[in-house]
């Protein structure tokens, strides 16, 4: 062989040499938790011989049981790579468990919490996708975790502490469609989170909470829901609203976003932080303030007074509907939201009236998004009137968006409105974000025309500007 080739060859060779294998178990383990799911870093196995095991030290789980051919098949595999990670004592921290269980499944998940709580585990996701009579209990071990940082619970059973609970790294705490113990549990679970960030809680009827209460000296973000179970056996006949309630007593609360109408009482305390919040339900046609029902009247105003301070609002048409019927009731339900500066209302035809009220009580407000939520009307609308015009229209609101934009009479009876008496309004944009038969309506002459129309308005703002996109 010449030198030449000779060379050539051992340089090829030393080109096509396995070097990643080379790399300590440790590393190579880092490299395979990157992958998008556990599923592609266990295909690695079949690599080589030097690769068969490798997975099971990845720091990272993340597992789905419809990724399984049974159910057997995923409890055996989550067994075989715990039981591994305790003989290595290698170290997990992060576990996300998607479980899909019948009935007749004996538990498991239990176990499996227990088994992952004592090591220095930051990161865990458990969804149990089971009949809520069913539900698998919280291992003690896990109110102990003082390494966890993140924590979602789906479907789970929390029963009382046998000892206190100590989770001084936890931020970020999720509770889905869980039963609780009683009330103290779960009031005493997130109090004893000395530096939770981040709180969601979507319940599900029935969980054996009566009066929700969330306590934090640390706490900057708050979600709120409660609804009705489906395809859990239960009967909502036997639910009752008497007694319940949510309390708040969050100092740092900086955004809060509440979707329960379910509860009846509602209180906010120390909200002086609070700067963002998205109403979705809170009042029901229960809770409309009937001059008789003074405490419920009450109790409905100072909702409201407990995020007048904030700067930035959604409210829903749910929301935006209650407001106008209880404006029958009780005029003085909105207090005046000083500091608003961008607002999105959701509203149906019905409530359009509402919009000058619900304007007045916003007089610095800078940004306005609306969203028309119906459907496309016959008919003559009606003009949108009002004894004066709102403050914010005078001096403050500049920029104004209104979606679901098509043309038809009501919707420009409310960019009319917005044309014709925004003193310094700079930008109206018609978002027509719609179907393609209502966009097709701007080609038709009756759509040119209503256009025309609106263009044509005399502005009192020389700087605005109609947008339509």
């Amino acid at each position: 062989m010449a030198s030449e080739d000779y060379f050539f060859t051992k340089r090829y060779s030393r080109r096509r040499e396995d070097t990643i294998s080379k790399l300590p178990d440790s590393l190579l383990s880092q490299i395979l938790s990157h992958l998008p799911t556990t599923k592609e870093a266990v295909r690695t196995s079949v690599l080589s011989k030097r690769w068969k095991s490798l997975y099971l030290f990845i720091p990272s789980l993340v597992l789905n049981a419809n990724e399984f051919p049974n159910h057997n098949s995923f409890v055996s595999f989550m067994d075989k790579f715990l039981a591994f990670s305790k003989e290595q004592n290698s170290i997990l921290h992060k576990l996300k468990l998607s479980v899909k269980k019948n009935v007749n499944d004996p538990p498991c998940v239990t176990r499996w919490i227990d088994s992952v709580s004592s090591s220095k585990l930051n990161h865990l996701d458990v969804e149990c996708l089971v009949n809520r009579k069913f539900l698998e209990a919280i291992p003690q071990s896990l109110y102990v975790c003082d390494t966890l940082v993140y924590l979602r619970l789906h479907r789970v059973y929390l029963c009382e502490f046998v000892d206190s609970v100590s989770l001084p790294c936890l931020k970020t705490l999720v509770l889905e469609h869980n039963v609780y113990a009683n009330d103290v549990t779960l009031e005493s679970f997130i109090s004893s989170c000395p530096v939770l960030e981040d709180l969601s809680i979507v319940r599900m009827v029935p969980d054996n909470i009566k009066f929700l209460r969330v306590c934090s000296k640390t706490l900057t973000s708050l979600h709120i829901d409660y609804l009705f179970g489906e395809d859990d056996d239960f009967d909502d006949e036997g639910f009752t609203r008497e007694g319940t309630g949510v309390f708040i007593d969050a100092p740092r609360l900086n955004y809060l976003k509440f979707e329960d109408d379910l509860s009846d009482s509602k209180v906010i305390t120390n909200s002086r932080s609070l700067a963002k919040v998205n109403i979705v339900f809170v009042f029901s046609e229960n809770d409309t303030a009937d001059v008789i029902d003074l405490p419920k009247r009450d109790m409905i105003r100072n909702f409201f007074t407990s995020i007048s301070g904030v700067t930035d609002m959604k409210l829903s048409a749910h929301i935006v509907e209650f407001l106008h019927y209880n404006n029958e009731f009780d005029p003085m339900v909105l207090p005046q939201f000083c500091n608003l500066s961008r607002l999105k209302l959701k509203v149906s035809k019905s409530c359009l009236k509402m919009l000058p009220t619900l304007l007045e009580s916003c007089p610095n407000l800078n940004s306005l998004v609306l969203v028309l939520d119906f459907y496309k009307s016959n008919g003559k609308a009606r003009k949108i009137r009002a004894s004066s015009v709102p403050r914010c229209l005078q001096s403050s609101l500049e920029n104004v968006e209104i979606k679901r934009f098509n043309g038809e009479a009501a919707r420009m009876e409310v960019a009319r409105y917005f044309v014709e008496n925004s003193l310094v309004l700079k930008k109206l944009v018609l978002d027509i974000g719609c179907s393609t038969m209502e966009k097709g309506f701007y080609i038709t002459e009756q759509g040119f025309s209503m256009f025309r129309d609106l263009l044509a308005l005399p502005r009192p703002s020389s700087a605005c500007q109609i947008i339509l996109k």
